[in-house]
């Protein structure tokens, strides 16, 4: 209550004085009435004086409701500092500071945590990731009122259907090991939106990405009422997040992007660089509603990012594929490194936690690197990864120790990743027919299980029969679950397919991941078998291993 004291009654001017507690008082005006020494006192006179004043200050410091008997304060005032208690005091102010400052820093990063929701959200509000709309005008008139900061760096661009992602963290990490400093677009996210814009290998800081945001909003803005004044929309949700991985690249500044497309090629809004080196992984159906019907319809969407003289490297394709590719290459004067031709996976060994590869590129051949990843189509990936970067460097052979280097530290979260072992469960992202293929031979190749089963959800648009008749051989049963948001496939449809084709004995239905996963685990488990020969695979949907590793307590780098 205002005007209380310290122990809740009203104080009086016989209680306090200058606003000191009542109980100091007495041994203030016993420290203020010690007697001045005359002249001709004697020293020791002078000295028990002293002393008293002392014994009035110590009273003071032991009863003060402020301090408390502080030791080092005491020691002080009796002239008498002890070292250790002095170090002590030290670091206790030290822990105590360092403490408040890691406060400091927890309140600040939830405060931006919060900022980057807010910003997330109203980014998510436009038109989906999926929703391309043929023109790149209005990305390109952001850019430009921006300066053109997609100009200011050499880039790397790939597509593909899968392998995209793998590809490209295998390319940021040889280039980080021959020491560039790196800007890296991927999507979508596993966990964290700021996954996608990484710098040096990193997502992009909280504060950076908020910035980026900040300092586009206004051009955005205007683009938006521009394109709504013609009749057109506002710029979408991956045309926007396009434009802040370009800019925040310009501003760090990086030496080198690279920049995976989002979906298809040729109207993606990454469509907007002038990448001297481009990659193109394994094409297949996927995304049919928006790409085409045909695997020849899609290849020509993806050959749209094939740019005049850069240097085009080409995976394994379809015949059908390559004939398209390659015409477009010519049509535009690119140079093709087509895989089988140019380069290729010379051998392949399996050794613990990876694969030891030799890899034959233009210019060189690379014996004995150790890859950190699972899967035959990972081998082929860091191949695609190493010519793309034999050519930003110039066509010549590289280091061969900065090579195995920057293959070693290469990572993919989310695919092929152990999280857990007794039994080892493995998270992959597969989604489509190809991708669920190759999830077969890398988990054949890769892991000798006696017993497997399978969590399984997916997104409302894949082709569920599709991938559960691929992985259906080598799984001994499946447990379906239910993934969060509008887009997710409704768990009752993911039950009726699986149970068609495996049957209703082999597949159980529960609601949660976690759930879920306790059961796989339990069905793997039975039998007589050790416990290392027990498999989990989680698996259908980048957002399902996101919410897996969460689960597990990884978190992607």
């Amino acid at each position: 209550m205002a005007g209380e004291s310290f122990f809740g009654q009203e104080p009086t001017h016989d209680d306090q004085r200058g606003g000191i507690p009542a109980d100091l008082i007495p041994y203030l005006e016993a420290a203020d009435e010690a007697p001045e020494p005359e002249d001709g006192g004697t020293a020791a006179d002078s000295q028990a004086e002293e002393s008293e004043r002392e014994a009035a200050l110590r009273a003071l410091v032991e009863h003060s409701l402020l301090l408390g008997p502080d030791p080092s304060v005491l020691a002080e005032i009796e002239g008498e500092v002890d070292e250790d208690f002095a170090d002590d005091a030290a670091e206790e102010r030290e822990e105590r500071a360092s403490h408040e400052a890691a406060l400091a820093k927890a309140e600040d990063e939830v405060s931006l945590d919060a900022r980057v929701q807010e910003i997330y959200q109203s980014i998510v509000a436009r038109a989906p990731e999926h929703d391309i709309d043929p023109t790149l005008d209005r990305v390109k008139l952001a850019l430009d009122i921006l300066g053109d900061p997609q100009n200011a760096y050499p880039s790397i661009h790939i597509t593909g259907t899968n392998g995209k992602t793998s590809t490209s963290r295998m390319i940021d990490s040889l280039l980080t090991a021959f020491g560039m400093k790196t800007g890296r677009f991927t999507s979508p996210h596993l966990l964290d939106v700021r996954e996608r814009i990484s710098l040096e290998g990193h997502s992009i800081t909280r504060e950076g990405f908020v910035r980026a945001w900040e300092d586009i909003a206004p051009y955005v803005g205007m683009v938006d009422e521009r394109s709504l004044e013609e009749g057109g929309p506002r710029l979408s949700f991956f045309e926007v997040f396009t434009i802040m991985a370009y800019a925040a690249f310009a501003d760090y500044p990086v030496d080198a992007a690279v920049v995976e497309v989002g979906m298809g090629g040729r109207w993606d809004a990454t469509n907007v660089i002038d990448a001297g080196v481009s990659v193109i992984t394994p094409i297949a159906l996927d995304h049919t509603k928006w790409l085409g019907s045909t695997i020849e319809e899609i290849a020509r969407e993806k050959a749209g990012i094939i740019k005049p003289g850069q240097v085009v490297v080409i995976m394994k394709q379809q015949e059908a594929v390559l004939d398209i590719l390659l015409e477009q290459a010519r049509t535009v004067d690119a140079i093709a490194r087509v895989e089988g031709r140019d380069f290729e996976v010379v051998d392949r060994q399996m050794g613990v936690g990876g694969q030891m590869i030799t890899i034959r590129t233009p210019s060189a051949v690379y014996e004995d690197v150790f890859v950190p990843l699972f899967g035959q189509y990972q081998a082929h990936n860091a191949a695609a990864a190493l010519v793309a970067v034999e050519a930003f460097m110039g066509g010549r052979g590289l280091d061969g120790r900065i090579v195995e280097q920057g293959l070693m530290n290469a990572s993919s979260p989310g695919r092929m990743q152990v999280v857990r072992h007794s039994p080892t469960i493995i998270v992959d992202a597969a989604h489509n027919p190809a991708g669920a293929a190759t999830l077969r031979e890398a988990i054949e190749s890769s892991f000798a299980f006696a017993r497997i089963a399978g969590v399984y959800a997916a997104m409302g648009d894949k082709d569920v029969e599709g991938v559960l008749s691929e992985v259906e051989p080598f799984l001994d049963h499946l447990v379906v679950t239910q993934m969060p948001g509008e887009r997710a496939a409704d768990v009752a449809r993911l039950t009726d397919i699986a149970q068609e084709v495996f049957g209703p004995d082999r597949v159980d239905v529960r609601e949660s991941l976690a759930d879920a996963v306790d059961r796989a685990a339990e069905i793997a488990e039975a039998g007589a078998q050790p416990s290392d020969r027990s498999g989990v695979l989680v698996f259908g949907s980048v957002m399902l291993a996101g919410e897996m590793l969460a689960l597990a307590g990884h978190s992607p780098r």
